[in-house]
């Protein structure tokens, strides 16, 4: 799709890549449907980039562990932000261990579900112990 843009909209693209280092066909339909939310985005999301202590590499690992993390999963991104980490000195070891320390997420699924599929099974007359093997019960 090829989609017509503002010399306004042009403008916070350009920013958008100064500031940000890149630029996704992504952001060119949100650009377009909503130019106002847009510079609102780019406002707050290149804060980190403008100030603070941490280093880009420690930044893109942070983007690397929202991207692939069980409530995002965005592998575009991901791609991108590995991509980058390589570029300010990032590690495969470091990589693997954002995605260790992000994969711990997903065992919340299990920390809240098993308990409450328990109870709801005595709830309907299976006992745990029926269900559950002596090793499991201890």
């Amino acid at each position: 799709m090829n989609l017509q843009i503002s010399e306004r909209q042009m403008e916070l693209k350009e920013q958008f890549t100064e500031e940000r280092g890149y630029w996704s066909k992504f952001w060119d339909g949100l650009l377009i449907l909503d130019e106002e939310f847009f510079e609102a985005y780019l406002k707050f999301s290149t804060v980190p980039w403008k100030k603070g202590i941490l280093d880009p590499k420690i930044k893109e690992l942070i983007y690397i562990a929202i991207d692939a993390s069980i409530t995002h999963l965005y592998e575009h991104g991901l791609r991108f932000h590995i991509q980058n980490a390589f570029k300010y000195g990032a590690t495969k070891e470091e990589i693997m261990e954002v995605y260790e320390l992000t994969s711990a997420l997903g065992i919340h699924t299990c920390m809240v579900g098993v308990p409450i599929l328990l109870d709801e099974l005595e709830k309907s007359g299976v006992k745990a112990d029926q269900i559950l093997s002596e090793k499991q019960m201890k």
